[in-house]
């Protein structure tokens, strides 16, 4: 069975973006080689890519343009894209297509044959995949930066989730690399 894993950089206080939508300049405080390379790891851990919607808005304004990280760029174009969105009628960005109902689309994905399934960012999303348990893993990079606002990366529940460290990552910019996994799943 196919893992679904979510990855994200977040603040010390818990912050994914800051206070305006799209406001991650705090990702430039670790961004480096060891990340780069975290990230091609990643790209072949994975042949499928989820988003929420705002979150894939975003990657599809950037990527198909980017100027810089021509492996990532070939790699975050080329991916299948999965974006969780009830009010988008098209996705243009390459091998995007769209799903109303995220918790069943990847229900049946992790059924299938493949590579693990990533969520980048898309907070919300995560939110509504954990609460239906199809949270495999969570992957977080945790930057040293107190933010003090922004859109929290966990959103309040009224159910806890264990997790289990599976592994700790420090990198040279001052980052740790969290990886957990949700429940006692390894």
């Amino acid at each position: 069975m196919r893992k679904l894993i979510t990855w994200n950089l977040m603040t010390l206080d818990g912050y994914f973006e800051g206070k305006a939508p799209w406001d991650l300049s705090f990702h430039e405080l670790v961004w480096g080689d060891e990340l780069r390379d975290y990230s091609l790891e990643i790209s072949r851990q994975t042949d499928q890519l989820v988003f929420g919607r705002k979150t894939y808005e975003g990657m599809a304004a950037y990527w198909p343009e980017a100027t810089n990280e021509t492996e990532i760029k070939t790699y975050m174009n080329s991916i299948a894209k999965i974006v969780a969105s009830r009010s988008l009628d098209q996705a243009d960005w390459n091998n995007t297509r769209i799903v109303r109902d995220a918790v069943t689309e990847l229900k049946k994905l992790k059924q299938q044959p493949g590579k693990d399934i990533f969520v980048f960012g898309s907070a919300e999303l995560c939110d509504d995949l954990l609460k239906a348990d199809l949270i495999d893993e969570i992957r977080i990079c945790l930057v040293p930066v107190v933010l003090g606002g922004g859109n929290p990366h966990f959103k309040p529940s009224e159910t806890p989730k264990q997790l289990t460290l599976l592994e700790t990552r420090p990198v040279k910019t001052g980052a740790v690399i969290l990886r957990y996994a949700v429940g006692n799943r390894k």
